[in-house]
């Protein structure tokens, strides 16, 4: 029997088991995975996020964030992003290629219901996100906004995974053929 790595459909699916446990356990690497967009400056932005969704049969992604934060203007204006995992214990790499879609008002209502108070603290705050503050505690006020709740809902153009094992093993998975996958050079 081979291993999960040494097929493209092992190796797909370990993707999206990752992805799954990321979203059911707080303590998996996938549960807090780097987005990378494109500023409005147009330099590289990367930040931790909270992967919140994942399904393999719609091949997508979703995130939760402050419709204030700067990522929410950069995806305004370039919606295209990359999702990135380090899974140590597999010695697994994966690099999701994304088109985001931005939701907000009322069909969150659901959504926001379910948040902890302690999780609704993400969404809301004076001033807001990136502002400039002099102190820490004293300039800044938390106001767990509902306004401000937003979905990114990123649908997955492509995969790439790669393990690092003592074969090195790389592929990409794409929309455009169902995700059917190929290996390419490590």
């Amino acid at each position: 029997m081979s291993e999960w790595f040494e097929t493209l459909e092992g190796l797909r699916a370990r993707v999206w088991q990752r992805l799954g446990r990321g979203v059911a356990d707080r303590r998996a690497p996938a549960r807090h995975p780097t987005l990378a967009t494109l500023g409005t400056d147009g330099a590289p932005e990367a930040r931790t996020v909270v992967l919140r969704g994942s399904s393999e049969a719609a091949g997508s992604v979703t995130i939760y964030t402050d419709a204030a934060s700067a990522k929410v203007a950069e995806l305004a204006r370039e919606p295209r992003a990359t999702l990135h995992v380090w899974e140590p214990k597999d010695r697994l790499q994966i690099r999701l290629a994304l088109t985001v879609e931005l939701r907000t008002g009322a069909s969150l209502d659901a959504l926001w219901e379910r948040l902890s108070p302690e999780a609704r603290r993400a969404y809301g705050g004076r001033p807001e996100p990136g502002r400039p503050i002099g102190d820490p505690v004293a300039d800044y006020e938390e106001t767990r906004e509902r306004a401000r709740f937003a979905v990114l809902d990123g649908r997955v153009e492509r995969i790439e995974a790669l393990h690092l094992g003592d074969w090195h093993r790389r592929a990409d998975f794409s929309r455009a053929d169902g995700f059917a996958g190929a290996w390419i050079a490590p």
